[in-house]
Parts: structure tokens; sequence; C-alpha cells
């Protein structure tokens, strides 16, 4: 989704109530269609405010579970569609994170991911933002699959992606907000590598469109689905506000890991000692 209402163009509340309305038709849309899982874009209810250090953002952050992810709540019960809700969360004045919130389809809060890596370069000045996420890699059993939360710059590191697949993720969303350059060349080549690394499958979600006064750069959407063997089965575009559906044949990951062996083969004692350096 690209951002209807900006600074300038209201308060942040405002701002916020838009982006929100503006979500509420494609959601409504998954739903009808019979959609199981439902990922939101990194931060969906606001802007992506990191190219500047505003204060005033701070606001903007709220409880988690709480007022949006009750209303996501509402539209996952009345469509028995799991919702992934990805939100600035507010813990306690001081204590920020870039948060998403695992909703089950029956309206049930199943809990949450905090995002673990936190860059503070080149414009994405996060750490001015949010505190490095502090709950680990849970997956969560939903009533369709078991799902795993990594955010945006996170995609960037292995290690999460694998922790992810040995605590038992059948599908990882990584919810995000990049720009054109450098990180389009890796969009399409790190999280195709997770998940043929680990046998899972990934949702792979970017917004669009450019975004004032900050003017980082064209945020370049293709938003995509990659199977077990790292190869894309649906891609949305750069530009457009949309909705990306694609049937995930979960069978695919034990045929997948039953030729790889991946995590029977795996070993970490061979370089425990280094990480422990």
């Amino acid at each position: 989704m690209s951002l209807p209402k900006t600074e300038g163009e209201g308060t942040i509340e405002e701002i916020k109530e838009a982006m929100l309305q503006k979500h509420i038709p494609l959601i409504e849309k998954a739903g009808e269609q019979g959609v199981q899982i439902l990922c939101l874009q990194e931060i969906f209810n606001t802007p992506y405010f990191c190219p500047g250090q505003d204060k005033a953002w701070y606001a903007s952050a709220e409880t988690c579970p709480g007022p949006t992810t009750d209303l996501m709540a509402d539209y996952a019960k009345k469509y028995n569609m799991v919702i992934i809700v990805p939100i600035y969360e507010k813990e306690q004045a001081g204590f920020l994170y870039n948060t998403a919130a695992v909703i089950d389809a029956d309206g049930t809060y199943l809990g949450k991911y905090r995002k673990n890596h936190i860059p503070h370069t080149s414009g994405f000045w996060e750490k001015f933002f949010f505190k490095p996420g502090n709950l680990g890699y849970p997956v969560f059993q939903t009533q369709y699959a078991k799902v795993g939360v990594y955010i945006c710059y996170d995609r960037h590191f292995p290690d999460g992606a694998r922790v992810l697949g040995l605590n038992g993720a059948e599908i990882v969303y990584n919810p995000s907000a990049t720009v054109a350059g450098l990180s389009q060349y890796l969009w399409k080549l790190e999280q195709p590598a997770h998940a043929a690394a680990n046998g899972y499958f990934m949702g792979c979600i970017n917004r669009v469109g450019e975004e004032k006064p900050w003017n980082l750069g064209r945020f370049y959407g293709t938003s995509y689905f990659v199977d077990p063997r790292g190869q894309i089965i649906a891609e949305a575009s750069e530009d457009k506000d949309e909705l990306l559906v694609a049937d995930l044949d979960l069978d695919l990951i034990e045929d997948v890991r039953n030729t790889w062996q991946f995590f029977r083969d795996r070993r970490p004692e061979t370089y425990q000692k280094l990480v422990e350096l």
C-alpha cells in the first residue's frame, strides 16, 4: 500500500486513520476471496517515518495488543482469516518496538514478534525509534499453518531465518519497507535463499510509492511468495496498491526436507565456539 496522507496534511492520528481506512477494503477483499492467512506491510498504519528523526512520531506507537490489533481481530473472526499486523509498539514510556502481532482465524491474539535487527544507516535511522527485539524468534500455531515473522532488515541475517525453521515455521512472513537501489537486488536474493536453505515458504511484503517529506526513495513493491525450493510462485507489481494471493501446498515442505535433510545434516557444533567468541 502507498501512503494516502502525510505530514502537513493532517495530525498523526489522522494520518494513521487514513492509512487504516485505505487498507480495510483490501482486507475485506482478502476475506471475501477466502484468504486463510493475510500479512500487512511493516508498520502498516503509518508512514515509514525513519528517514527523519522527529520525536513527534513516538506518539504514533500503541500497545500490542491494543486498539489496532483489537480491530484486526474483528476482521480475522469475521472472515475466519489469520492476520499478521505489523505496528509501532509502545510497551511503556521509552520502550518502543517495531512489532508484528499474530491473530488467529477466530480472532484470538496469539502473540507478537519484535524486530531483532535494527538498522541505523543511509536514511534508515531506526535506532532513533525502535529498541531491538527481546522475544526471540517465536513460531505461532495458527488454524492453518505454523507461522513465523521476520521484519524487513532482519532478512539480511540468516541466523534468525534458520532459528525460525528449527522452531517449526512452515511459512515465514517478512513485512518490509524498502526502496530502490542495492536493496532491490537483494530483495529477490536473500529471501528465496532463506526459503531454500530451511525448507519453508516465505511471504515477502513491501510497500509502494514515495513518501514526503522524507523522500527516501521509491518503495518498489514487488511483494512475492517463494516456495521451499526457492522458486518465486506469485509476485505483485512495483507500483500498485494491491492484494497478492497464492496457494501454498504445505506438503511440499516435507518433500523438500526429505530430499535435502537440512536439519539432520546441520553441524552447529562446528562453529559454536566461534559464535561464543
